[in-house]
């Protein structure tokens, strides 16, 4: 057995799973990777998967990061699999027993993984935590929206029957639990939510702090994607899966599909304002 300094020192360690592909801009991914390193308390390692070729660009900030944390890991794909399929290979090769997610393009708030690591050494019965985020376009300061999502496990499993509950960058949680509900699904825009959807179905315990610890990147491409047919048609698999899979009621199934063909198919103009004053806080 180790000692009590020896145990809460293991306990401290912990890895950051980040996946990369072609489209990233590096200027975000250098963000992204720069708020690594002004964290409070600093990750022990730093996995990031490349999801196919990247540009020279984005190699090269990549290498910079490397200089600068030794402590990291490269998972080369020879070809672009998607995120969740990417994120499975990356979880593999993690070393450590919790793991932070974390986008290429979003920026960590200075005390994230202090606050994340708290919870978890102190709630044992917390297997995965988020937390809210601010939605920002161009710079951070320039915050349009929060994304506040809720507290407690009944109220996130109440929530999840309706919308996302987990902020998927900002999540912290104990590898062995997430691979033993299979981790990732290849469920492209849905990923991790059929992942939370999963795990509160094998009973994963849930935890979102109720403040912002994290700065996600909003752009006017990621409202156009948002709609046509192309994301109704994804949608509308993912809540038939929720339907089939009996988390979710057919009368709960019918009016998640209709609210959501609904703002779908609006303009782009709109459904961004809706978005913003509706939907968010």
């Amino acid at each position: 057995m180790c000692n009590f300094a020896a145990c809460n020192q293991l306990f401290m360690a912990f890895s950051v799973l980040i996946s990369v592909y072609q489209r990233e801009k590096p200027q975000y991914l250098e963000q992204a990777l720069e708020s690594l390193l002004e964290q409070t308390l600093l990750p022990t390692e730093v996995v990031i998967v490349e999801d196919g070729p990247l540009t020279d660009e984005l190699y090269a900030v990549i290498e910079a990061f490397k200089t600068r944390f030794a402590a990291t890991v490269s998972v080369v794909l020879p070809r672009n699999v998607g995120l969740g399929l990417a994120l499975n290979h990356g979880l593999k090769e993690c070393h450590y027993p919790i793991v932070a997610r974390m986008d290429s393009d979003d920026i960590c708030k200075p005390r994230r993984f202090e606050k994340q690591l708290e919870i978890l050494r102190t709630h044992k019965e917390i297997d995965v935590v988020g937390s809210w985020i601010d939605e920002f376009l161009g710079t951070k300061e320039n915050i349009i929206s929060t994304r506040k999502v809720p507290e407690t496990h009944q109220e996130i499993l109440h929530f999840a029957r309706y919308r996302n509950p987990m902020n998927h960058p900002t999540v912290m949680f104990h590898k062995a639990v997430i691979e033993a509900v299979d981790s990732y699904h290849d469920f492209p825009l849905f990923e991790d939510y059929d992942l939370w959807v999963r795990a509160l179905q094998h009973g994963v315990s849930f935890y979102n702090i109720q403040e912002s610890l994290l700065w996600f990147r909003l752009s006017y491409e990621a409202f156009r994607r948002r709609g046509g047919v192309h994301y109704i048609k994804a949608e509308s698999r993912f809540q038939k899966r929720l339907y089939l899979c009996g988390f979710i009621s057919l009368s709960a199934f019918l009016q998640n599909v209709i609210i959501r063909l609904t703002v779908r198919l609006l303009p782009n103009r709109l459904r961004k304002f809706i978005y913003i004053l509706r939907i968010r806080k």
